[in-house]
């Protein structure tokens, strides 16, 4: 539920020269601490309970992770010879409010993976980490200025901001080649007798050169239950046995066999001042005998942000996402999901910034929710859900109106 845009912010606690020093026989190695700070105050229209159609109210709250999740991590490199580094990185997201782990029971939740380096034949990695979708399709994400606790689209159905990291995850990730990169990842789920159930794959390619930019990527997410039905603990995307991704859009469609997800992004980089991007994407929950729906959920959506940054110190920025879902499982009217947002951002130095965030979001048609005892699902009206920081309190109506303030620092 963040902004990812400062990629190269990271400050702090460098351990090698000494070591190189005390003992030139090894290779200099480093060790770099890092993290991120985020608080603010917030204020959305109407707020309930997933899967409910009333009883809403207004909510004013202390808000954390907005812009920037809040996180600390280390990240390591070995200088092996002939170009190669050996590397790691564990990183832990938690609220800056409370002081809580952003996850219970994980450690590093965000990530935790080794791997070696070549400048020549790419990295290859293993551990917790984002699938190769998300790491080359996140330079044209919304989020990136909108952040995805406003900006997502509706729930982060489409898996663009980093709602979705992957356990278990060997990735190759190629070295850009006449602008093209490619990547691909493998997540074992180590489900006795099926290297299938459970895991999670994805491949994307991306061309970057010059002002322009494209990327295409593919994702597909394996319930450990093969079946369908309540997404098994040895999935994946599981957070310590919990499901990712659960909104107001998808709430009826959790007991999937599997989610697929396309995406399209691209982005124009017009001068020093402006830039604009722009994603198409598909997603696709399919149905087992053991799902509480029967038809193939498709969510089709498209979404555009623009940028601007008229002084070194200011950045500002508008963007527009139609989510549509297709006509199933007995709904008449499919559910659709329009979206806008604004963001502010004022830098008092490299690393700390205000922001200043709103957003509206209207939702039409009808989708599925899960029966409160039996099992199945039941037809509701479609409820509005901003970003993906409301996915367990979105509105009890079909309109949200969001707003938030806050400060963020870098170390």
């Amino acid at each position: 539920m963040e902004r990812k845009q400062f990629p190269g912010v990271k400050a702090a606690l460098v351990i090698g020269a000494s070591l190189a020093t005390a003992a030139p026989a090894f290779a200099q190695s480093s060790v770099t601490l890092y993290g991120i700070v985020d608080n603010g105050i917030g204020y959305q229209s109407s707020s309930t309970t997933l899967g409910s159609t009333s009883g809403g109210h207004s909510a004013f709250k202390m808000i954390t992770g907005v812009w920037a999740g809040s996180r600390f991590g280390l990240k390591g490199a070995e200088d092996l010879g002939g170009g190669t580094k050996a590397i790691f990185t564990l990183e832990e997201g938690f609220s800056a409010n409370s002081g809580a782990m952003s996850t219970t029971n994980l450690m590093f939740s965000r990530q935790a993976f080794v791997g070696v380096t070549n400048s020549t034949y790419g990295t290859l990695t293993a551990g917790r980490q984002y699938a190769s979708y998300y790491q080359l399709l996140s330079p044209y994400s919304p989020t990136t200025w909108l952040t995805g606790f406003y900006g997502a689209h509706p729930g982060d159905v489409d898996g663009l901001d980093t709602i979705y990291r992957a356990n278990n995850t060997l990735l190759y990730m190629s070295p850009q080649l006449y602008g093209f990169k490619f990547s691909g990842s493998y997540s074992l789920a180590g489900v006795p007798g099926s290297a299938y159930q459970g895991s999670t794959w994805s491949t994307a390619i991306q061309y970057a050169q010059g002002p322009i930019g494209l990327a295409v990527g593919f994702s597909r997410i394996n319930n450990s239950n093969s079946n369908g039905g309540a997404f098994g603990s040895d999935t994946t995307t599981s957070n310590a046995g919990a499901q990712t991704g659960i909104s107001a859009v998808t709430n009826g469609y959790q007991s999937a066999r599997a989610q697929q997800r396309f995406a399209v992004g691209a982005g124009y980089t017009f001068n020093s001042q402006f830039d604009i991007t722009a994603t198409y994407t598909n997603v696709q929950y399919i149905a087992g005998v053991g799902s509480g729906f029967r038809d193939e959920a498709i969510w089709n959506t498209g979404g555009i942000v623009l940028h601007w940054k008229p002084t070194a110190v200011w950045d500002f920025a508008t963007g527009y996402s139609y989510t549509r879902a297709t006509k199933a499982n007995g709904i008449a009217s499919s559910a659709q999901y329009q979206q806008f947002n604004l963001s502010e951002y004022y830098s008092l130095s490299k690393r700390t910034g205000l922001y200043a965030l709103q957003a509206y979001q209207r939702a039409n048609g009808q989708t599925l929710a899960p029966n409160t005892s039996g099992g199945g699902t039941h037809i509701i009206n479609a409820t509005a859900t901003l970003g993906d920081g409301f996915n367990s309190t979105p509105s009890s109506s079909r309109s949200m109106v969001g707003v938030g303030v806050g400060i963020v620092h870098r170390f």
